[in-house]
């Protein structure tokens, strides 16, 4: 689909910002002989005088810049005049505070300019830093293909990644990559199962996603703390510590994707650490609570990976740069402590998630609503505004570990849950929890 055609199907309007004709030899900078014909004939093909235009959309009613390129021509590559155009896009996000939202076909930079047009991937990541930095969000949808430094800035460096199915995505066109390699792993699908991208996104859905991220990122006014989710367990307060480690490990408990679906309106998943790895026991992403934004990240009963606590981190420091409040659920034994986790580093991803909330300027609202397994699950609880369920419980550790190590036996499991004070009314009377939300709301 060309540049135009995609914006068409996409933007109920669309105003294009044309800068001032770009200047130079025909040949361009490096006088790469029939350079000129090359770009007069795409030109003629494609009645674009670049690969890339810009202005300023409206999508499903959300006011955005928009930036499209035209693979046809030149295969949508990135010289200097690219690169102005694309400095100008930013730039006018920053001026109209908008979100930036790049529809990307690209083969990476254009060969016949050199490293001149190598180096636009530097004013590009430039204005996509003062756009993050005025907390503007960036929105990139990967068509086909999206690969080189297109990739490396516009795609990968943006907030939120959307791909069309089958494109092709990676740093490593298709022409230079190493023989042998897996072609899947290149693909919208691979990248996906890779942590890299969001969501894959089928074209007749594109224009409603966006319009949902976009409703989803826009923030008015300050950030006030995400109301706490109401109570999905009917359940008093347990009488001793094991009666609440058993209510909490109990299977029919209500879960974060029962929370979630109750709490959000809409809600839209941001998927993967962005360094090849995916937990699938963390949900995390954006979601409209009573029509205002909210992130979330989720913990859903299982010991929480590397790549979790490093998606938690990106989501945390994504609504603290954007004024999003956070909304947190605990829910884990502990953090993932075999060989694996530790081969991909464990102790620094739980020291990101702590220092992501103990950073963030938003509220970050916290709900225990199962197990509290020691520092796995502090690392994504706010230190003054974590709240319990009556079915939950948090400890420094698991009866039977604290038990081993203490070195009693297995009948004294039960009461070393008792001395642990683990039960919610007994983090409250810690401070640890500022209160329970039982079946009658907040208890205490």
């Amino acid at each position: 689909m060309a540049a135009r055609e995609i914006i068409a199907a996409i933007a109920g309007d669309f105003t294009e910002h044309r800068p001032p004709r770009c200047p130079g030899p025909a040949d361009g900078p490096l006088g790469w002989a029939g350079y000129g014909e090359s770009r007069a004939r795409a030109a003629a093909r494609t009645g674009e005088d670049e690969s890339v235009l810009h202005g300023v959309a409206d999508v499903a009613g959300h006011p955005c810049v928009l930036v499209s390129f035209e693979f046809g021509f030149l295969g949508g590559s990135l010289g200097g005049c690219s690169g102005d155009r694309l400095e100008s896009a930013y730039a006018l996000a920053r001026e109209r505070r908008l979100p930036l939202v790049s529809l990307v076909a690209t083969g990476g930079s254009r060969m016949q300019e050199g490293m001149v047009a190598l180096t636009q991937l530097q004013r590009v990541a430039r204005a996509s830093a003062l756009l993050r930095a005025a907390g503007l969000p960036q929105i990139a949808v990967a068509r086909d293909p999206m690969t080189g430094g297109g990739w490396a800035t516009l795609g990968a460096g943006a907030d939120v990644v959307l791909a069309l199915p089958g494109a092709q995505i990676g740093f490593a066109g298709s022409r230079v990559r190493p023989a042998g390699a897996d072609p899947y792993a290149y693909t919208a699908e691979g990248q996906w199962a890779a942590g890299q991208i969001d969501a894959v996104v089928p074209a007749g859905e594109l224009p409603a996603t966006l319009g949902r991220w976009l409703a989803a990122l826009t923030v008015s006014g300050p950030a006030h703390p995400a109301p706490l989710p109401d109570p999905l367990s009917a359940t008093g307060l347990p009488e001793t510590g094991w009666d609440a480690v058993e209510r909490a490990r109990a299977p029919e408990r209500p879960r974060a994707a029962a929370y979630l679906d109750a709490y959000f309106e809409d809600r839209l998943p941001l998927s993967g650490d962005r360094c090849g790895g995916v937990d699938p026991g963390l949900l995390c992403g954006v979601g409209l609570h009573d029509g205002r934004p909210v992130a979330y990240v989720a913990q859903c009963g299982t010991a929480t990976l590397p790549a979790g606590y490093r998606t938690a981190s990106r989501v945390i420091h994504l609504a603290d740069r954007l004024g999003i409040p956070v909304l947190t659920l605990v829910d884990t034994p502990g953090a993932a402590n075999d060989a694996e986790a530790e081969r991909t580093g464990a102790g620094a991803a739980i020291a990101g998630a702590f220092a992501a909330i103990a950073g963030a300027r938003v509220p970050v609202t916290t709900l225990v609503i199962g197990e509290g397994g020691s520092g796995g699950a502090l690392a994504l609880a706010a230190p003054d505004n974590t709240h319990v369920t009556s079915d939950s419980y948090f400890s420094v550790i698991a009866p039977e570990s604290a038990a081993a190590i203490l070195k009693r036996g297995p009948d004294e499991v039960r009461a070393t849950a008792d001395q642990l004070r683990l039960r919610p009314q007994d983090l409250v009377e810690l401070g640890v929890a500022r209160s329970v939300v039982g079946p009658a709301g907040r208890e205490r």
